[in-house]
């Protein structure tokens, strides 16, 4: 007798409203694009079609200034869950926050990090702080508002890394953010008010390496491989950071041979350090859904905090996904993963929404909750929220 073949079951065909800039709306195909064409909606296009591959039905929605067509979509279309790619709204960075707490107004489950989580996080002298509480280590700092002298505290010394107070993507960061005088700090910070139009924070610059870890999760975190921003063949005179330019010139990376990948010669020690403080860091903030933590390992093996990235980019050749895929999670899995831990938060906060699949999102973890219809705070505003 010849057994039954076993089948991995299909994840349950769902309704997904995909939110996304109106200018990073991507083509059908990207055949006869060019790569720096590719660059600009690569995470729009890859999410579109990987989901549309996993069977379900997807609408993508462009957003900028009005909250209106959201509502619209999810009164008519009725999605069973929104994928949130917004990094903006209304041209301010500081307002993706406010997107998210609309959709949990409208009490639909929504991919990504909570909006209090988007606070903290962005605030990046308030995460610090927060978190040197915790004794979470991360370089001195001091934050230079707009409109007022630059003045540097004593116990601030050089050489300091000048950057936006609020800005992520490495907005404003180069070679000359570097500073190792009190002229050239003053210059940094000027442009930085100038030009990126934000408060200006220098911190402490620590030589070392580039570390990033992905984190997967509501209320039970998973943590991916420790990955490295590896920067090839760049002059030996210039700082190893990640500037705009490394971050995000195509041809630039080529050139130097740029490329992010797993952290090598790290003991199974630090490994474990790292991505401990990785989870410690998520839960202060209160970050869920997905997330990636920024470090500078230092020479002597101190892993010091740089930012947290709530709703990191999740294209596919990004550091987010590639670091999954080295854990066994491949790319359809991942965003699969991600409609999960929406939906699951959604129902723990008692919100209507189907199941996605098998599992609640967490990878085995424990359920976000029973989803018996009775309306509760959401899990990041649980009083028994675990740090």
């Amino acid at each position: 007798m010849t057994r039954a073949r076993s089948k991995t079951p299909r994840p349950k065909s769902l309704r997904v409203l995909v939110l996304m800039h109106p200018d990073f709306m991507p083509p059908d195909s990207a055949e006869g694009y060019s790569e720096k064409e590719i660059n600009v909606w690569k995470t729009e296009y890859d999410v579109i079609h990987t989901l549309r591959g996993l069977g379900h039905e997807v609408k993508p929605l462009g957003v900028q200034y009005e909250l209106k067509p959201i509502r619209d979509e999810v009164e008519t279309w009725k999605p069973h869950v929104v994928f949130n790619l917004l990094e903006q709204f209304h041209g301010e960075p500081a307002y993706d926050q406010n997107v998210a707490s609309y959709l949990e107004l409208l009490r639909v489950p929504y991919t990504g990090c909570n909006p209090r989580g988007l606070m903290l996080a962005r605030g990046k002298a308030l995460s610090k702080k927060l978190l040197a509480f915790h004794r979470i280590p991360s370089p001195s700092f001091a934050v230079f508002p707009m409109g007022r002298k630059v003045k540097r505290p004593a116990k601030l010394g050089f050489p300091l890394i000048v950057k936006s107070a609020s800005e992520d993507s490495s907005i404003g960061i180069a070679q000359a953010s570097v500073v190792d005088s009190d002229e050239k700090l003053a210059e940094r910070v000027a442009f930085i008010h100038e030009r990126v139009g934000t408060d200006a924070m220098a911190e402490q610059f620590i030589e070392g390496r580039e570390i990033y870890v992905g984190v997967l999760g509501n209320e039970r975190l998973k943590v991916l491989p420790v990955w490295e921003l590896q920067f090839g063949d760049m002059d030996e005179t210039q700082n190893r950071i990640a500037t705009a330019k490394v971050k995000h010139d195509v041809n630039y990376q080529e050139k130097l041979g740029i490329v992010h990948g797993p952290a090598k010669d790290l003991s199974p020690e630090l490994k474990s350090r790292i991505q401990t403080l990785a989870k410690r860091i998520c839960r202060t903030l209160e970050l869920d859904g997905y997330a990636r933590v920024d470090f500078r390992l230092s020479a002597d093996g101190v892993p010091y905090f740089l930012e947290a990235n709530p709703n990191p980019e999740i294209a596919k050749i990004e550091e987010f996904a590639t670091a999954a895929k080295h854990d066994g999670i491949k790319y359809p899995e991942l965003l699969q993963r991600i409609l999960q831990l929406a939906i699951a938060r959604a129902k723990a906060a008692g919100f209507s929404a189907e199941p996605v699949g098998e599992g609640d999102g967490e990878g085995g973890a424990e359920p976000e909750g029973e989803g018996d219809g009775t309306p509760r705070a959401l899990p990041h505003a649980r009083p028994n929220r675990r740090r």
